[in-house]
């Protein structure tokens, strides 16, 4: 059992958001995404407060989820990929994705993550938060591929 937090593997990620949107995905290595203010950031904190993960979805990928799961139609993705925003239902609907993602580092013994907040591209990200994006080490990126929609990239970071 993991003493400590672990990142999630890709088949963990896929079962986890397939069993959510009832859609197939896929994954492939992806780019880094290091700028908050292009994508919807969740923020996990251990039960001391303290800032133990960060999952970031570029607009795309949240566009993508947040429709999926309300099953609204694509025209709707298309409209917040070319604005570079997020229209209040698909991020509502993309953050309660990244609650349930919490289960993906509450393994084992680790120490219990929940979401602490999240922040869409128009939405001031905390620095404490934004600042961890562009790390190197303790990390994983990819894209992510949903049937039906465009998806997009995903990154998933260990603070």
């Amino acid at each position: 059992m993991a003493a400590t937090t672990e990142l999630p593997a890709a088949k963990e990620v896929r079962d986890l958001l397939e069993g959510l949107l009832g859609k197939d995905t896929t994954f492939s290595d992806g780019d880094r995404l290091t700028d908050a203010s292009t994508t919807l950031v969740g923020a996990y904190v251990d039960d001391q407060l303290g800032l133990r993960a960060v999952v970031a979805m570029d607009v795309a990928l949240a566009a993508s989820v947040g429709a999926a799961i309300g099953l609204m139609p694509l025209g709707g993705v298309e409209d917040a990929v070319e604005s570079g925003e997020l229209f209040p239902a698909q991020r509502d609907n993309a953050a309660e994705v990244l609650n349930v993602m919490a289960a993906l580092f509450n393994i084992g013994t680790a120490p219990h993550l929940r979401l602490y907040g999240f922040y869409g591209p128009q939405d001031a990200t905390p620095e404490d938060i934004a600042s961890k994006l562009p790390v190197l080490g303790g990390r994983v990126d990819w894209t992510v591929g949903l049937k039906g929609y465009p998806g997009g990239g995903l990154s998933i970071l260990l603070t």
